[in-house]
């Protein structure tokens, strides 16, 4: 705790020499006009017949319904991500929603939290299921298919997980913190594409899963949030720029 204080105090007093940069995203990697990863492509003008054939195929093979929203989470099963959080959440939002969404979680971490996570699966067949491991393939399908993307990070510099999604027009619900504070604006505000929320919460969560069915049942605003997430330039070439600003500055 003493390190973390330290580390605020440096920052706090030198600020005026600090700059803060956002990851970037390799767009040709990350293209779901031409990710070979991806069973169906589309781009921004085929987002909504592309997205519903690569939800339908990933729906087909992990046993899950196709005509409910789909909420993954992708990273590290670790208390960083929150992790520990999701499987009491996704139970709660399960029961109080009766079975109004999709869950599909990718990832591997802690063996308890697995372990939690597995144990939902025989709970609620139909609704819910996980890949515990890592497959870069499985990560960029369900991008591909998703309508949702669950980040409740305790931590999160910066992230790359929602600049992804924004990518594939894939809807971010993130806590509002670091790096996910900055780059994604809840849809309650001007412009807004994401979903976001205060605490890392079972509570918190439930809201936003709430908020996110209620979203996709309204087909207008949910294709203009889409519309802008994909739209939004988190590319390298844009980072560079960047960089290059700070550097031109200091000499």
């Amino acid at each position: 705790m003493r390190r973390q204080s330290d580390h605020s105090k440096l920052f706090k007093n030198e600020q005026s020499k600090c700059v803060g940069i956002l990851n970037g995203i390799d767009n040709e990697i990350w293209d779901p006009s031409n990710d070979k990863m991806i069973p169906f492509h589309y781009d921004s003008s085929t987002v909504e017949v592309g997205k519903q054939k690569n939800k339908n195929a990933i729906c087909s093979k992990y046993n899950l319904d196709n005509t409910k929203p789909l909420i993954v989470f992708i990273g590290r099963l670790v208390a960083e991500k929150a992790a520990d959080v999701l499987p009491g959440a996704i139970q709660h939002a399960l029961d109080k929603t009766k079975l109004g969404a999709n869950f599909f979680i990718i990832g591997a971490g802690d063996t308890s939290t697995e372990s939690a996570l597995n144990y939902l699966v025989q709970l609620y067949p139909g609704q819910y299921n996980t890949f515990i491991g890592y497959d870069e393939k499985i990560g960029h399908e369900a991008y591909a298919a998703a309508d949702f993307l669950l980040m409740p990070s305790r931590v999160e510099p910066c992230g790359l997980n929602q600049l992804y999604a924004l990518r594939y027009g894939t809807i971010p619900m993130v806590r509002d913190t670091g790096g996910l504070h900055d780059t994604v604006v809840d849809m309650g505000d001007a412009g807004g594409f994401g979903i976001k929320f205060l605490h890392a919460s079972e509570t918190d969560i439930v809201y936003s899963i709430e908020r996110a069915i209620e979203v996709y049942k309204n087909k207008k605003q949910m294709k203009a949030m889409i519309q802008t997430a994909m739209q939004i330039d988190h590319s390298w070439e844009s980072v560079i720029a960047a960089y290059k600003k700070v550097y031109q500055s200091i000499a």
